[in-house]
Order: structure tokens, then C-alpha cells, then sequence
């Protein structure tokens, strides 16, 4: 299979498309950067358009974080752990990133954990109740839920802690 030359664009073309790019969904500058290097432009060139798209309120890294948080902690039903952990990989600030969080709500938050948990406790096929519970954590771990919230919805769902099965 023959690869497509990618085509070069001129400032001013590059600058609306990325305009395009940004205006259907927000945007990190990391993401709009990448793009814009694919469109053949140097740094520098690359640079002056993200400062007007920033200008022009086309770009926001903070907007770019609330928004990321709403979607991943509603749709995905993910943790503060992993969405600060993905934000960090995409480069946002640690600002942004506080500004963001500020959108969890903490009663939502934990009903999404609950919810996640009976659903993963009707599925799982384990019935020691030690490696069920050690199962569930860790299912609930790499959705990037905090230990002790995790501990606190166990014992709600009534799965004894391994401490108490040693009695």
C-alpha cells in the first residue's frame, strides 16, 4: 500500500484548519502542535498560531481539562487518580488540572464507584471471597479510585475486609 504524501500548508491555511480543529472538539496546545508540525510548519510558525488560537479563545488548556474531566469521570466513570495521571501525560498544567477536578461533584463521584462495583461484583466469577474482593480492587484500582473510597464501598456492598475474614 502506497502512502499519501501529506500535504503542506501556508500559515495562513494551516490557521484555518486548525481554527476547524479546535472548534469541534477542545484542544490541548500539545495536540494543536503535533498537527500543525504534520502540516508542515516549523516551531516557530506553529507557535504564533497557537498564541492567536489562545488569544482568539479557541484554545484553553483549562477549559481543555474541565472538559476532560466531565467526560472521563461521567461517560468512562474513571477516578481523580487516572484522570490526573492522563492529564499529566497530555501535558497540562498542574493548574489546569486543579481547575479541572473542581468539576467532580463528590456525591456523583461516589455513586459512579458504587455503581461500578455492583456491576463488576454480578459479573465476577470468583467465589473465594479474599481473591473476589482482591479482584474488585484492583478492577476499581486501575480505574483510578482512591484506597480508602474503595475500602468504604466494599464493606456499603457488604463484602467483609480481609481482616475481618481472618476471625
Amino acid at each position: 500500500m502506497q502512502q499519501r504524501p501529506t500535504k503542506t500548508y501556508t500559515p495562513a491555511e494551516a490557521l484555518q484548519k486548525i481554527a476547524s480543529f479546535c472548534t469541534y472538539q477542545e484542544r490541548n496546545q500539545r495536540e494543536v502542535a503535533e498537527k500543525l508540525r504534520s502540516y508542515g510548519l516549523d516551531e516557530d510558525e506553529a507557535g504564533e498560531i497557537i498564541i492567536r488560537l489562545s488569544r482568539e479563545k479557541l484554545l484553553d488548556e483549562e477549559r481543555y481539562a474541565k472538559s476532560f474531566v466531565r467526560g472521563k469521570y461521567r461517560q468512562k466513570k474513571w477516578g481523580r487518580r487516572r484522570i490526573q495521571q492522563e492529564l499529566k501525560q497530555k501535558g497540562i498544567s498542574d493548574y489546569c488540572i486543579k481547575a479541572g477536578m473542581k468539576e467532580i461533584d463528590g456525591d456523583e463521584y461516589y455513586q459512579n464507584l458504587t455503581t461500578l462495583l455492583e456491576k463488576k461484583d454480578a459479573q465476577e466469577k470468583e467465589r473465594h471471597p479474599a481473591k473476589r474482593r482482591q479482584k474488585l480492587t484492583q478492577f476499581l484500582t486501575l480505574k483510578g479510585y482512591e484506597q480508602d473510597l474503595i475500602r468504604m464501598a466494599l464493606e456499603d456492598l457488604g463484602k467483609p475486609s480481609e481482616d475481618e475474614e481472618e476471625d
